[in-house]
C-alpha cells in the first residue's frame, strides 16, 4: 500500500503560538506608576509654558501659510532647544542659500549654537544617519511637501517614527483651506502630541502637555497683522 504525503498540513498549535505572543495588559496602577521619559529642555519661559514638559520623542507638526514667519518660528524653536542638545534641521525644500542663512539670522542663530543643517534627505537617509549613536535626539524635517510621496500617509508611522523610537520628529508642513497640506501633513497632525498653527508671525501652540496658547514671533510686525485683521472682521 503507497504511503500517501501530508501536503500544506500544519500542526503548529496555532492556539498556543497566538497566546505566546500576545502583549500583557498593563493594569491602572502599571499605567499611573509609569514614569515619563526624557523631555524637552525648554530654555525659553512662554515656549515652555505653552508646550509644557513634553517627552522628547514622537511627532510635533508645525504648519502655515506661506511668508507667515513657519521657518523664522522653526528656527527659533531649534536655537532654543540647541541650548541644551543638539539640533539637526533638515532644510529639504529651501536648501541651505542665503534667503535660509537671512532666515537664521534674523532667528538669531549664531556659529555657536548646537544645531547641524542638511539639506534634502531620503528618508531612508534619515533613519540610517540618525539612527546612528551620538546623532542629536531632535530632528527638524522642513517641508513635508518634499516627501510627499516617500511618506504615504498609512504609513507615517511606520516609515520614519518606528524606526526612530527615540527620537523627536518636528516636521513642518504648509497649510491649504486652513488644514496641513499635503495629504501626508493631515495624517501627521493625528499623530503629532504638539501642533503649531503660524499664522501672522503668531503661533498658536495646541499641546498634550500643557494648556497651550500663542506667542508671537517678532511681537511689533504680529501686533499690526492681527490690528489690521481685527479692523477688517
Amino acid at each position: 500500500m503507497e504511503e500517501q504525503a501530508t501536503v500544506g498540513v500544519d500542526i503548529t498549535d496555532k492556539g498556543a503560538e497566538k497566546k505566546r505572543t500576545q502583549p500583557r495588559s498593563l493594569t491602572a496602577a502599571n499605567v499611573l506608576q509609569k514614569k515619563r521619559g526624557r523631555t524637552v529642555k525648554l530654555q525659553n519661559p512662554i515656549l515652555r509654558q505653552l508646550i509644557g514638559e513634553a517627552e522628547a520623542k514622537g511627532y510635533w507638526l508645525i504648519y502655515g501659510m506661506e511668508k507667515n514667519g513657519k521657518t523664522w518660528f522653526t528656527l527659533q524653536l531649534a536655537k532654543d532647544i540647541s541650548l541644551s542638545e543638539k539640533v539637526a534641521y533638515i532644510s529639504a525644500e529651501e536648501g541651505v542659500d542665503d534667503s535660509f542663512k537671512q532666515a537664521c539670522l534674523r532667528a538669531n542663530i549664531t556659529a555657536s549654537d548646537k544645531i547641524v543643517f542638511d539639506e534634502y534627505l531620503s528618508v531612508d537617509d534619515i533613519v540610517e544617519k540618525f539612527s546612528k549613536p551620538k546623532t542629536p535626539n531632535i530632528i527638524i524635517i522642513d517641508n513635508l511637501t518634499m516627501y510627499a510621496d516617500e511618506l504615504k500617509s498609512s504609513r507615517l508611522k511606520k516609515d520614519l517614527l518606528d524606526r526612530l523610537p527615540n527620537k523627536l520628529i518636528i516636521l513642518i508642513a504648509h497649510e491649504d483651506r486652513k488644514k496641513p497640506y499635503p495629504a501626508v501633513a493631515q495624517m501627521a497632525r493625528k499623530l503629532s502630541k504638539v501642533i503649531i498653527n503660524v499664522v501672522g508671525l503668531r503661533a498658536f501652540v495646541v499641546s498634550r502637555f500643557s494648556q497651550g496658547g500663542h506667542v508671537d514671533i517678532e511681537e511689533r510686525n504680529a501686533e499690526l497683522y492681527w490690528g489690521e485683521v481685527g479692523q477688517a472682521s
